[in-house]
């Protein structure tokens, strides 16, 4: 028998993940960079300004004590875990447990995937966003779980909804995920909305999760509540979050979640079987991120909002609607007629082609975000003008516009 004809066979669940959207843009955008073109990429929120210096130079300094070579904890260093019941205290005016109520995470996202192995099996449901964020509605399908999909264009259209999917549903759904700001849509919400929340958690007895990654970005003034500020939030449920948005430490791998004691210790729990825990010199720099680098946020995030007015008032220049997010790193942007009858994923294929600009389409967050881009304002100000020249040059709907440009 050849190795051709070997039978590899794959878990029933590989079956339920689709092809990968992003996986096509990239071929494309590396074939026309192989080709000398110059492709500006807002398709990814990968940060790419530099993480802070203070932040660099402790993890070179510790890098070099042998003692932090060692395996960590999968719970994170209790320093660590120390100080972000500081920062959290600091911030949102919650009191924590650092021992039962917070854990270091690789990302946010590798412990929102091992949570949802620890909150659902097979046939278990779980509300998700929609349009949502890959993992958050394919980590419940590898966990086996069922999601089910919650429009949250309409925050009292969303509660009336929850509520009654929860009062019929048979089975109940055992988990919601939340996260706002959201991504890919930007959507923010008030405390109150969190409120609400809890209530209704208590109420059909689900367990609540929420995604806080974007939490810092915030413009004009608008402030994005933890979920854990709810009252009772840490008898239902528990929030993630992430150094890698605040403190542009995204390859750095370091996240966290904290909440209910319960839903920890499990996420704990499964985490003790799959890794040892972040590198403690990463660690110790995170550290240093939360207890001293609060004026790089501020100075980051003004950078954000200026690269958002940017990509706002370019579409609006080229005649598209485009509402100005109040958080997060995404510009979400309705496609006009005549590009939304060719659908969001075709349109970003003809971006990269004609404009050379790579953006995310809505569809590649589930079907609700078709007829939708995302845009991301990771680059720098200088080439996010070049970006949007060259886009309003190949899809103004001013046609004089497009032939001055």
């Amino acid at each position: 028998m050849s190795d051709s004809a070997f039978p590899i066979r794959l878990a029933e669940r590989m079956s339920h993940l689709p092809d990968y959207i992003f996986e096509r843009l990239n071929k494309i955008r590396h074939k026309l960079r192989q080709e000398g073109v110059d492709i500006i990429d807002m398709s990814m929120g990968n940060p790419r300004d530099p993480t802070p210096e203070p932040i660099v130079e402790k993890l070179a300094q510790v890098a070099r004590d042998p003692r932090n070579h060692r395996y960590s904890m999968a719970a994170g260093i209790y320093n660590l875990r120390n100080e972000l019941r500081k920062y959290y205290e600091a911030q949102y005016g919650v009191a924590l447990d650092p021992e039962h109520e917070i854990i270091g995470t690789i990302g946010s996202k590798e412990g929102f995937s091992h949570l949802t192995l620890a909150l659902l099996g097979p046939g278990e449901r779980a509300i998700v966003p929609s349009p949502a964020y890959p993992i958050h509605s394919y980590g419940v399908v590898l966990a086996g779980g069922e999601p089910v999909p919650l429009n949250i264009e309409d925050d009292e259209a969303y509660l009336r909804n929850l509520n009654d999917y929860c009062a019929r549903a048979n089975p109940k759904p055992k988990v919601v995920f939340l996260n706002y700001p959201h991504n890919p849509t930007a959507k923010c919400v008030e405390l109150s909305f969190f409120d609400e929340i809890v209530q209704l958690a208590k109420k059909h007895q689900f367990i609540v999760v929420h995604d806080l990654a974007y939490g810092r970005i915030t413009f004009e003034g608008y402030v994005a509540p933890s979920f854990l500020q709810a009252k009772d939030a840490l008898r239902v449920g528990c929030e993630f979050g992430t150094m890698s948005k605040t403190y542009n430490m995204a390859g750095w791998r370091i996240g966290y979640a904290l909440g209910n004691r319960e839903v920890i210790g499990a996420l704990g729990r499964i985490k003790g079987y799959y890794d040892y825990g972040i590198f403690q010199a990463v660690q110790i720099a995170a550290i240093i991120a939360l207890r001293h680098c609060e004026p790089y946020v501020a100075e980051q995030v003004a950078l954000y909002q200026r690269r958002r007015d940017i990509v706002v008032q370019s579409l609006r220049q080229a005649g598209w609607q485009v509402s100005a997010p109040m958080g997060g790193m995404f510009v979400w942007v309705k496609l006009p007629e005549p590009f939304a009858k060719e659908g969001s994923e075709a349109f970003a294929m003809r971006a990269i082609e004609e404009a050379h600009v790579v953006v995310s389409p809505g569809v590649a967050f589930g079907p609700e975000g078709e007829g939708n881009l995302r845009m991301a304002i990771v680059e720098n100000e200088k080439r996010l003008r070049q970006a949007m020249r060259s886009f309003r040059q190949a899809f103004s709907l001013h046609q004089p516009l497009r032939q001055a440009l």
